[in-house]
């Protein structure tokens, strides 16, 4: 309690040196009201139920300082950990109809738009970490896409954490506005240099008018002793279709949060999520769906890989509110165990007020099954060989979801590398 107490302090002091400047007056009340909150939240309690299965105290036990400015070139080696192609990043060519801005540059221009949606859907008070990012936030992306645009190559937002000499925390905000019936590829991803100790502390929001059409993928790949909270606040209009997909393949302790909001009737969401951890790897995805009109859909499908002592926890919760009739839920979690020591925490929920829907949720932990190991070996396959081509298949069931070709196969290839298929 005492680490998290000093640790609020020491960002409180951060957002007091960080204060100043010819910020819009709009910027400097978001920012104000962010902090209030986090002071008031401060970091979540052990015993917290949305918390309890995640030790805070690698992120609370350390004064993350802000990052010295350092540059480095993007190289063909950093966009190969992100699974970018290298091509993807030596020129950038932004699309009629599609304004593409850094948020820092944004943030000092007083822009109108930024204004209008900065800060609207990230629920700053009563998330701790998000509240944290909105006061702290520096820089990111902020993309803006016309009502009727269509996108065929996708937008990849890259961002790199640099391990130094002193821990270093990172606030990366990123703003996705799509206008009515536009249609968009976003992948977001995030990884780490180094084996220092670092803090990304991440927050996406995103809105959709009537009728648009988002694939978001939000790909993970810090260093090992990396620590990431990221979050998705995702708001969706009448007859929008949004699918994530949930990418996390680093870090020491990773937390992600995704909620999204079927704001609009006849609007849809995919949730496609998959995390592998090794050795003492923790990775945590909390997810919240409400459906908030009627005849709105949701499908959400996770799956974890965990060996060595690894710990995955996962926590949905759909909610269906009192007017939202004729809606359909469905959701599921799965959960491969490779070692003994292996540990997952699945708890999916429904919250269901209205009387006229469909709704189904459902979990599983455990190790591969038996009767498949068996046959393969009846085959002539050996033991490491079956369990790996199990193990291959189990992952590529959500990786093969990914309607990106290029990022898809490239998943693919690692996973594979992984699991000695290739």
């Amino acid at each position: 309690m005492m680490q998290a107490l000093e640790s609020k302090e020491h960002y409180l002091a951060l957002f007091r040196q960080s204060r100043g400047g010819d910020a819009p007056a709009w910027l400097s009340r978001l920012r104000e009201s962010a902090i209030a909150s986090f002071a008031d939240l401060g970091f979540p309690a052990p015993g917290s139920e949305e918390w309890k299965y995640t030790n805070l105290a690698p992120i609370t036990s350390v004064p993350f300082g802000r990052v010295n400015g350092e540059g480095r070139t993007v190289t063909a080696d950093f966009l190969s950990t992100a699974f970018v192609e290298e091509g993807a990043a030596r020129l950038v060519f932004v699309p009629a109809g599609v304004r593409a801005v850094s948020l820092r540059a944004a943030l000092g221009e007083d822009d109108g738009e930024l204004a209008a949606h900065l800060g609207r859907c990230a629920r700053y008070r009563e998330q701790p970490f998000v509240a944290l990012n909105t006061a702290l936030m520096e820089d990111g992306a902020a993309l803006f896409i016309a009502p009727g645009c269509l996108l065929e190559t996708p937008i990849n937002l890259v961002f790199v954490s640099l391990a130094q000499e002193q821990p270093v925390q990172s606030q990366p905000r990123n703003l996705l506005v799509l206008g009515a019936g536009s249609e968009a590829k976003i992948v977001e991803s995030y990884i780490g240099l180094g084996n220092g100790n670092y803090f990304t502390n991440a927050v996406t929001e995103l809105f959709a008018a009537q009728g648009a059409v988002v694939d978001h993928y939000r790909v993970q790949r810090e260093a090992g002793r990396g620590l990431h909270v990221g979050t998705l606040e995702a708001r969706l209009s009448e007859r929008c279709n949004l699918t994530t997909h949930a990418i996390t393949l680093g870090g020491s302790l990773v937390r992600n949060d995704l909620h999204v909001v079927l704001d609009g009737e006849g609007a849809e969401c995919a949730l496609n999520g998959f995390y592998m951890a090794d050795g003492g790897q923790q990775v945590d995805n909390h997810t919240e769906i409400e459906h908030a009109k009627p005849r709105t859909r949701s499908l959400e499908l996770y799956k974890g890989i965990l060996s060595g002592a690894a710990r995955g926890v996962f926590n949905g919760k759909i909610i269906v509110h009192k007017d939202a009739q004729k809606t359909d839920a469905r959701q599921s979690n799965k959960n491969l165990l490779l070692s003994d020591d292996a540990v997952a925490n699945s708890k999916p929920q429904l919250e269901i007020y209205a009387d006229d829907v469909k709704c189904s949720h459902g979990s599983t932990i455990g190790q591969l099954d038996g009767d498949a190991l068996f046959y393969l070996r009846s085959r002539g396959i050996g033991s490491d060989e079956a369990r790996s081509l199990l193990s291959y298949a189990f992952a590529s069931d959500v990786i093969g979801r990914v309607k990106i070709p290029a990022l898809r196969a490239r998943l693919d290839h690692y996973l594979a590398h992984c699991f000695g298929r290739s």
